[in-house]
């Protein structure tokens, strides 16, 4: 006998790895039962009813149809017995990443509307790069902590690929693509997702948002007082002061004057300068054990030390001499901070190397003043990136800022926004019939900018001022019958509570 159709189950693939074991009643309408009931077949699925080798498809058969003969499709599955039950899926995030539910989207939309906003006032053009790049492009100089952090993996093309740690690589590969064909300097601008698998703290994650801005194509130290400049006007938009942030400057010169008085190889300058960027995170024998190791001998050890310790340019000219490029580009950077308005916000400490290899000049970190946070912001010059790539080294500084520090700051601050979802209008049908009708209103004010909470159901009014409230609308506008045969609708302003009858054509 033909298998009836209604005995069959049809599920798409994408939900039976999702659905919960269920029972499920197969009825035949034309077969009664003794007892004039429907006879209803019962089935338990525990498992997916489907492999990688079947059809987007699968359909399971009632146990007492074998599917075989007349009309019967021939190949057919029937269901696993069951074997194991369905885990319900982990509905927490990833460890180390996180949602942004509504509320919190708000706060993230805000957060990069200032990053945009601000690189917009200093002429700076949005690039992007893609999330996922060759690995090669991150692995730099064996020492780099970033090297160990990396999601990397091989796809199946047989590519070693990472999600990308930070942007500022990404960038020297678009700048070498691009070639001559790019008009210097360039300005430009990125606000991107980073991936770096690192011990988590407090506003360290292993995901992160990152605001990039960098400068290519200018040699001179006014490059990195616009940088600095940018980052200030941004703290000033959203209510963080000059007592609340600091920036610590130096510059990766003065470790190459130290090591070179000593004799160290130039090869062991970006080792030093990794190990130096833990000197706050680690004990200082540590420090010293390390720089031991790498072969920096125990004179020059304790010369580094003590002019690491300098947080004055006055000590660090008699510590080095005035005479180098180092404390001249300093003394210039500090000079064109009073110009630019933020001489405050700035202070000299030796200590500031930065942990990545490419850093090449001026260095800068953005810190809380109460220490309470890792650094916030953070860049300097990196003049010999593009050649590490196979490209022409082009003069260039820029800095990375990521979303979370920033946030935990402004909470500690009180400075958090408190946004909420806020709609021009919340239209509403008076009548089931009107449903098409309130669309076109809705249409209407949509096309002249207006945003519209569009109600979906037939709701009693006191769910729609419910709702209403909850959205922040401004108007609530009501399609009543009488009303709409006259072409008009009743609008109630919701903060005053005045209310009246609109033509549609003036409705704005």
């Amino acid at each position: 006998m033909a298998a009836n159709p209604s005995s069959f189950l049809i599920l798409h693939p994408r939900l039976n790895h999702y659905l919960k074991p269920l029972f499920v009643s197969l009825t035949n309408p034309s077969s009664p039962s003794s007892n004039g009931a429907n006879r209803a077949r019962i089935f338990s699925f525990t498992k997916p009813l489907y492999s990688r080798s079947c059809s987007s498809v699968a359909f399971a058969q009632s146990p007492g149809d074998s599917g075989g003969g007349g009309g019967g499709r021939s190949g057919a599955l029937s269901p696993r017995p069951p074997t194991e039950e369905l885990q319900k899926i982990d509905v927490n995030p990833p460890k180390g990443t996180r949602d942004f539910p509504p509320e919190e989207m708000r706060i993230r939309s805000w957060l990069f509307n200032n990053f945009r906003e601000v690189s917009r006032l200093f002429g700076f053009e949005e690039v992007d790069f893609p999330v996922l790049e060759s690995e090669a492009l991150f692995v730099r100089k064996a020492g780099e902590e970033i090297r160990d952090q990396l999601y990397c993996f091989e796809d199946r093309g047989n590519r070693r690929v990472a999600l990308r740690p930070e942007l500022t690589p990404s960038l020297a590969r678009l700048v070498i693509q691009k070639g001559k064909s790019l008009s210097l300097p360039l300005k430009w601008f990125a606000v991107g997702q980073c991936w770096r698998y690192e011990r988590m703290t407090r506003g360290r994650r292993r995901e992160h948002y990152q605001w990039n801005m960098d400068i290519i194509g200018v040699p001179e130290v006014t490059a990195e007082a616009e940088l600095i400049s940018s980052i200030v006007t941004f703290f000033k938009r959203i209510g963080v002061t000059a007592s609340d942030v600091g920036f610590k400057v130096s510059s990766r010169k003065v470790l190459q004057e130290v090591l070179r008085r000593y004799s160290i190889h130039e090869e062991l300058f970006g080792k030093v300068c990794i190990i130096i960027d833990k000197i706050e995170k680690i004990p200082l024998d540590d420090i010293k054990k390390e720089l031991k190791t790498v072969g920096v001998s125990p004179e020059a050890i304790d010369q580094l030390l003590q002019v690491l310790s300098v947080k004055s340019l006055t000590k660090l000219e008699e510590a080095l001499g005035g005479s180098g490029e180092a404390i001249a580009e300093l003394k210039q950077l500090f000079s064109l901070a009073e110009k630019f308005g933020y001489s405050e916000w700035i202070q000299f400490d030796a200590s500031i190397v930065r942990g990545l290899a490419y850093y090449t000049g001026i260095v800068f970190e953005g810190f809380d003043r109460q220490g309470k946070l890792r650094a916030i912001c953070g860049g300097g010059r990196y003049d010999r990136l593009l050649s590490t790539f196979g490209g022409d080294d082009i003069p260039a500084c820029g800095f990375g800022f990521g979303d979370a520090v920033i946030v935990e700051l402004l909470k500690e601050k009180g400075l958090l926004p408190e946004l909420s979802l806020q709609v021009d209008n919340i239209v509403c049908a008076l009548d089931p019939d009107l449903q098409g009708a309130a669309a076109k209103v809705a249409t209407i004010l949509r096309e002249k900018g207006k945003s519209v909470d569009l109600v979906l159901e037939n709701k009693p009014l006191k769910w729609v001022f419910k709702r209403a409230a909850r959205i922040n609308a401004d108007r609530l506008i009501l399609v009543g019958s009488s009303e709409w045969q006259r072409s008009m609708v009743s609008v109630k302003i919701l903060s005053s509570g005045e209310q009246s009858e609109i033509k549609l054509d003036e409705l704005d």
